[in-house]
């Protein structure tokens, strides 16, 4: 009982950690399960025009940190003459373009790559509670007014929020709100109205300045607002008043100041430009996969170099063609020869093909058993018996390739791939079953190996198949699994119901 929980243990054990890696590496890390996968991103690229003075020259630019549900999979910047430095702070970044002197306009450039990032969904750190801003008459009574009126209507500091932009946007605004419509210095800009009144309830809130990522030459930022819960940001959009952040929206900056500050220097123009682009979904989940779990870089073969990927893309597919053997011949019932040999002539039909690689694996081991059968009544020793077989398989090869060349038939020039070793042995195990046993059973294992290496080929060559192999190798953990499930079944084969139907017609 004991060694029964403990294999059953050990195989659930290695399923659940292969799977449940892989689905981290799909759900979380985006690793595709098709290779044809393509994911956006988007380029954003911000051109300042500047005039130089007679002085020095800097010019500060707002740089993106962190959006929820985005990622940066790198930056550029482009400044020919100019110094540059970047800036980091907590919840800010600045790139700082320096010059001592310059002489004609020029144009700056920063270009950032986005992409949508559902495990980043940092923003800013918890603020503290606003102080209740000081106005001067009649705004504060004005601002204090609203506060109570959309207090009595609202239950929470969203509904608050929502109740708040809908009376900035309303066609008909109370006195109170029309008297900061009208005010020359809050005309027109809803979330510095919507921030002093949200102030005034002592809730925290910031400006959010940011971009809809889609393809435009000439686009520009667009505000939103942010309030936090003591829980969380919730994003609004100050024209209706709705709340959630749009699933393209990048932030820029936060705050109410201008993107760029130029000193001893004129801003000529600031132009801000967006272009999507399409990206392997592969490669960008491995850079997504190098940013949140680096933990799992070293067991990419990704990092392999090319050579060794090639190798290993083909080594992969072996447990899967071995799984394959065990269903044939456990559950199944086929005979074959030996353990494995089924699988590696199944590589070879990689190279062949399958028709070309049965039809040439027929013709080897058919000629090859019958050279075997005259080796026999030399009465030779086993070992120079084997190296006799394989010269003869390796000359066999050779005529079979010349042979397909001068007809024109280049698939046969790649039977030099077949695992030669092997086909030797299937000749010698062929004929030792064959004297033993008879012609019968040998001819069935002969075709039990055929069929077993061809199913195992089909599988093996779906696209599918071969991508989840090198992409999840930790899928190799459920097929161990799967194997040493079945390492203990001892039940009925298929091709049982053959050999006992007359059993089962004589049951009543």
């Amino acid at each position: 009982m004991t060694r029964l929980i403990h294999w059953l243990a050990l195989a659930l054990a290695l399923i659940t950690v292969g799977l449940g890696i892989a689905v981290y590496k799909h759900r979380v890390l985006g690793y595709p399960l098709h290779s044809e996968n393509i994911e956006s991103t988007w380029t954003v690229q911000a051109r300042m025009q500047i005039t130089p003075g007679s002085g020095p020259i800097k010019a500060t630019l707002k740089l993106p940190t962190t959006t929820p549900g985005m990622g940066q999979l790198r930056e550029n910047f482009i400044s020919r003459g100019y110094g540059l430095t970047v800036q980091d702070a907590a919840t800010t970044r600045e790139a700082v373009w320096t010059v001592r002197r310059a002489t004609q306009r020029q144009s700056l450039y920063y270009q950032g790559v986005f992409y949508r990032d559902a495990i980043n969904q940092r923003f800013l750190p918890r603020p503290t509670f606003p102080e209740v801003p000081s106005l001067e008459e009649p705004f504060q009574t004005a601002m204090l007014a609203t506060v109570e009126e959309v207090r009595r209507q609202s239950a929470d500091i969203a509904s608050f929020t929502t109740s708040l932009l809908g009376r900035i946007n309303s066609s008909a605004p109370t006195e109170e709100m029309a008297l900061f419509l009208n005010s020359p210095d809050y005309r027109g800009q809803r979330v510095r109205i919507a921030r002093v009144i949200l102030a005034g309830a002592r809730i925290p809130s910031v400006q959010v300045n940011g971009f809809h990522l889609a393809d435009a030459s000439r686009t520009q930022p667009v505000r939103w607002l942010a309030v936090h819960n003591q829980r969380e940001w919730l994003f609004f959009d100050p024209a209706t008043g709705q709340m959630g952040m749009p699933e393209n929206f990048l932030v820029w900056w936060v705050g109410e100041d201008p993107p760029i500050d130029v000193d001893g220097a004129t801003l000529v123009d600031l132009i801000w430009s967006i272009r999507r682009n399409e990206l392997a979904a592969l490669d960008l989940a491995e850079q997504r996969s190098a940013i949140h779990a680096g933990w799992l870089a070293p067991f990419s073969l990704f990092r392999l170099p090319v050579q060794a990927q090639s190798v290993y893309a083909v080594l992969m597919l072996v447990p899967v063609g071995a799984f394959i053997m065990i269903l044939m011949r456990n559950v199944v019932g086929l005979p074959s020869f030996g353990t494995f040999m089924p699988v590696l002539i199944a590589l070879a039909f990689r190279e062949t093909g399958l028709f070309a690689g049965l039809l040439m694996f027929t013709i080897v081991v058919a000629v090859g058993l019958s050279l075997r059968f005259y080796l026999a009544k030399l009465h030779l020793l086993l070992v120079p018996r084997l190296t006799a077989v394989l010269i003869i398989v390796v000359f066999l090869m050779v005529l079979l390739s010349l042979a397909s060349h001068s007809l024109g038939w280049e698939v046969g020039l790649s039977v030099g791939l077949f695992p030669m070793v092997i086909l030797a042995m299937i000749i010698e195990r062929m004929s030792i079953v064959w004297e033993e046993r008879g012609p019968s059973d040998a001819l069935k294992e002969s075709m039990g190996s055929a069929l077993i290496a061809a199913l195992a080929f089909l599988v093996m060559t779906l696209p599918l198949i071969q991508h989840l192999a090198f992409v999840f190798p930790e899928l190799m953990l459920v097929v161990l699994g799967l194997t040493i499930l079945m390492g203990r079944y001892s039940g009925y084969r298929l091709n049982e119901l053959i050999r006992f139907r007359v059993l089962a017609r004589s049951s009543p």
